[in-house]
């Protein structure tokens, strides 16, 4: 897989770069923005995956979140991938919450979805051997993160990948989609009908038999307009609690849901993510 370069910037003494690549996961060229911070001109270093929400792509954290400041520091590479595959012939619908920049990091089964919509196994399998073969990356040394459905994403990829992915955090997750509008609408969507098969790609319902080897972080606002309806946190305390999984979970008060909220804790993510990531463990 080779990537081509639409652009790089450099950021904090890194380099900030967007680039595109055709994908065997998605049949798409599939965009991803990718920060390398100065440490890795010196040898390989960690990397962490960020997932967007809904109606994101790669460039609302890439240029909102402010991250690379806090990747320099750390020596952590961030990847960004889009939301989804898009383009001529992709399946779209006119709602926000379904088709293009909505793909909920599920691997579709349903026409028209399933010809492209593999966003599970683009970022599980086939992103991290991009990185590997492309970018500077210690071996055994990533983790991944996201915010609201990237959230859900970054939690369920992890749980179902714990030898791939060495840490795991969320800003204001998408803990139960079975059980809220935005995931029983994609879920439905994507899968079908049957509950059982959304069990998968739902994270409360994955710790019930699977937990996670290190503690998962967790911040969420407590000012988000989607908390009680599309979030419920409490969800994911209960089911932490009943497998004994280690859980950090921090309610911020006055937070809302946007990257404003993001901005203000992400550089707590990444100092997480290097910390973990930095353990002799990690890199085996």
């Amino acid at each position: 897989m080779t990537l081509t370069t639409i652009r790089e910037h450099r950021c904090f003494g890194g380099v900030q770069g967007t680039y595109t690549h055709p994908s065997r996961a998605t049949g798409t060229d599939m965009r991803l923005s990718v920060f390398v911070p100065p440490q890795a001109a010196e040898g390989p270093v960690p990397a962490l995956i960020y997932l967007s929400g809904l109606t994101c792509s790669d460039e609302n954290f890439t240029t909102k979140a402010g991250a690379q400041r806090y990747a320099a520091e750390h020596g952590l590479i961030v990847v960004a991938p889009d939301t989804s595959p898009r383009g001529e012939g992709v399946a779209d619908d006119a709602a926000y919450d379904l088709g293009q920049g909505a793909g909920f990091y599920v691997d579709a089964i349903r026409e028209p979805w399933a010809p492209h919509y593999k966003m599970y196994s683009y970022v599980a399998d086939e992103l991290p051997e991009l990185l590997a073969g492309a970018f500077p990356l210690r071996a055994g040394a990533l983790g991944i993160t996201g915010h609201s459905m990237g959230g859900h994403g970054a939690l369920v990829i992890a749980l179902r990948n714990p030898e791939r992915f060495a840490s795991v955090s969320a800003l204001a997750p998408i803990v139960a989609p079975s059980h809220v509008p935005w995931g029983q609408k994609a879920l439905a969507a994507y899968l079908g009908d049957d509950p059982e098969l959304w069990r998968d790609y739902d994270t409360c319902e994955l710790l019930a038999g699977r937990s996670f080897p290190g503690t998962i972080l967790v911040d969420q606002g407590e000012a988000d307009a989607f908390l009680a309806e599309q979030l419920q946190p409490q969800r994911l305390v209960d089911a932490c609690a009943a497998v004994g999984q280690p859980l950090d979970l921090r309610m911020r008060s006055g937070y809302d849901h946007s990257y404003y909220f993001v901005a203000t804790f992400v550089g707590h993510h990444v100092a997480h993510h290097a910390a973990a990531l930095a353990r002799p463990g990690a890199a085996e």
